[in-house]
């Protein structure tokens, strides 16, 4: 009888929230039925939009005037460590003017080379090392080096000075809860969702074409992850190790630097990895204001549509990106199980670190002889390769042979299924729009999240880009939607089989490290330009968290339930149904977000082959440098990240509370 009320009562919600939804769908269709009677309900009357864009272009205008010395400051003192990398990596010290000027060669590839073997064998041992110093050699004996090298000298600068500050900024938060929780989170997620392409504008406009407008706009992009990892790390030290500390009589200073940072250190290399690849994402991006580099040469390639040059930079961007990501992790790994020891006696500094010692060694002498003999100082034109030609012949090969299937394919498409899809979320009523995402904010977490919801919905709206936002929804929710498709039942198959996981594994990986640009250049070169390549290229960008989460959710339920679960009679089929599938429901969930998020993030520097959206407006505005039109759609675009980040979170804590 207890079970029969219980159920009743849990019954009833559903069914009054099942209504309130159905009427809140049959108003919304009113609305737009009734459009001619109620246009400004369907498309936001251009006489109310709020010039939102000419304020911010006026205020950086301002900054621009009245604070150039503050800006120039700035350029100057992050170009002197910025030119000595760039000097030290890609060009030459040059000492005295003219003739007279006495020139120290830039580090011999021969030595760079070396040094990264070096740091892999001592990170993770001969394979790791083999493979991070294969990775510089490919580069280097595909005529990539100079370029390789802008990236990596940006790169070694704008990472320190983002964990530096994010380290800071997560101590802060921690210590300070009312910081983290109206201060520095709201900051993290709106630096995490505006898109790349906005960053860039604010940047060029202050601090000009240059090396240290991108370093910058790399810096603040990439700062994030070390924040989140900072808080996250001190947070889960144990409290028997803070209790300790203080037993020991430590102050605050020595238990936060000498306890509990060491403490946390694991976590806090994590975060290392990520900002490492957020940052080699960024700068190649960064190349658009004067990074140069391999990005700048992935940008020229496309443009003039040169398939194998473009091929051959976006796989020197694969090379550098595995090689750092391996080695960040391999020091990751060897920090978290590394037991420090330091005895009283400590040895000389090449005995310590034998490695480094040797590295520095290599670099030097080849270095110096660089001076005498050129073959150290570049990478000889005799010993290097191309591919662009067979890259070039290969598309033509599949462009002769299989471009009807290719075109059939793409225009039914366009025909069938993304011009209908567009149309429709084009025409939805934005008032609608505001009211449906407002209640369901309302349902999963009460006022406060629907007011959210709303006001950030309402804000695409009123500054005139509605259009614009619902052409972004629509391709960001196509692809999102596709990529869980494939994603999710990747993800099962690999929780359930171990060997399809080992094979699954090396593939996501691998498609984690490479940047945005390398998924656009193959798609562009079957499909062309337009809303088919942005598509397919997001798909496979933001496939990978629907895979790794909905693998690591089915195999993180708790096995004394698996077992109960077969101690009640039930078959492995019923078991993962019934059972797994429930309890891991959440963390896919989850990894849906971030599919979505990541599909977002995708889908505008998809601008760059043709999509008519959000995208687009950034791309412009960079085009043109109009602060205001870019930041203002930087902030559209955030806003749907927000939306969908909050509302998905959201449910996901609402299903945890009730699975328990």
């Amino acid at each position: 009888m207890t079970v029969t009320a219980s159920a009743s009562q849990t019954r009833r919600p559903i069914q009054r929230w099942l209504v309130i939804w159905v009427l809140a769908l049959a108003a919304v269709l009113v609305v737009f039925l009734l459009q001619d009677r109620l246009p400004w309900a369907v498309n936001y009357p251009v006489e109310a939009v709020v010039p939102v864009a000419d304020w911010v272009s006026a205020l950086m205008g301002w900054i621009k005037s009245n604070l150039s010395w503050l800006t120039r400051s700035v350029t100057a003192v992050l170009g002197v460590p910025l030119d000595f990398a760039l000097n030290l990596l890609a060009k030459n010290f040059k000492f005295g003017h003219g003739a007279d000027a006495f020139v120290l060669p830039r580090l011999s590839w021969v030595g760079v080379c070396a040094a990264a073997f070096l740091a892999g064998y001592a990170a993770g041992g001969r394979k790791l090392g083999l493979l991070v110093g294969g990775c510089f050699l490919y580069i280097a004996l595909f005529g990539q080096w100079t370029s390789a090298m802008l990236t990596l000298a940006l790169i070694s600068i704008a990472v320190p000075f983002c964990i530096v500050t994010g380290l800071f900024a997560g101590i802060w938060a921690w210590r300070k809860p009312w910081a983290e929780r109206f201060i520095v989170s709201p900051a993290l997620d709106l630096m995490q969702t505006i898109p790349t392409f906005a960053y860039l504008i604010p940047m060029l406009l202050l601090f000009g074409n240059s090396p240290v407008s991108a370093m910058i706009a790399t810096a603040i992009f990439a700062t994030p992850p070390i924040v989140r990892a900072t808080m996250l790390g001190l947070s889960r030290v144990p409290s028997e190790i803070d209790d300790f500390s203080e037993m020991a009589g430590c102050t605050a200073r020595q238990k936060l630097w000498r306890v509990l940072l060491p403490s946390a250190r694991p976590t806090l290399m994590v975060g290392v990895n990520q900002v490492i690849m957020l940052a080699l994402n960024m700068v190649i991006i960064a190349s658009m204001i004067g990074a140069g580099g391999l990005g700048y040469d992935v940008l020229l390639a496309l443009r003039a549509l040169k398939v194998g040059e473009a091929m051959e930079a976006g796989l020197a961007i694969v090379a550098l990106a595995i090689a750092l990501d391996r080695l960040s992790q391999a020091i990751a790994h060897k920090q978290a199980t590394a037991n420090v020891h330091r005895s009283s006696a400590s040895p000389r500094f090449w005995r310590r670190y034998p490695n480094l010692t040797l590295a520095i060694a290599i670099l030097v002498v080849t270095t110096l002889l660089g001076l005498f003999v050129p073959a150290f100082a570049a990478v000889p034109k005799a010993i290097t390769f191309t591919t662009a030609p067979l890259w070039k012949a290969a598309v033509n090969w599949v462009t002769i042979n299989f471009f009807d299937v290719i075109e059939a394919f793409r225009v039914a498409l366009i025909l069938n299924v993304l011009n209908p899809l567009r149309a429709f979320c084009e025409g939805f009523p934005w008032l609608g729009a505001v009211f449906l995402l407002g209640l369901a904010g309302y349902q999963l977490s009460g006022l406060r999240l629907a007011a959210l919801v709303a006001a950030l919905t309402a804000f695409c709206a009123i500054t005139g880009l509605w259009e614009k936002t619902m052409a972004t929804v629509y391709l960001c929710g196509i692809s999102a939607f596709i990529a869980c498709l494939i994603g999710i039942p990747i993800g099962l198959a690999a929780a359930r089989s171990d060997r399809f996981e080992k094979i699954v594994t090396p593939v996501i990986d691998t498609l984690q490290v490479l940047p945005s640009f390398c998924f656009i250049i193959p798609v562009v070169m079957l499909f062309r330009v337009g809303d088919v390549t942005a598509m397919i290229a997001t798909v496979a960008f933001a496939v990978v968290p629907a895979i790794r989460y909905t693998n690591h959710g089915i195999r993180q339920v708790p096995p004394a339930l698996i077992e109960a679960a077969k101690v009640s009679g039930c078959t492995p089929r019923q078991t993962f149904f019934r059972v797994q599938l429930p309890l891991a429901l959440p963390e896919i969930m989850l990894g849906v977000n971030q599919t979505i998020l990541m599909a977002l993030a995708m889908i505008i520097i998809c601008a760059m082959v043709g999509t008519r959206d959000l995208g687009q407006e950034v791309f412009i505005a960079l085009s043109k440098a109009d602060s205001g039109r870019g930041i203002v759609a930087g902030l559209a675009i955030a806003f749907i990240g927000i939306v969908a980040d909050r509302l998905f979170n959201a449910w996901t804590a609402k299903a945890r509370a009730r699975l328990g």
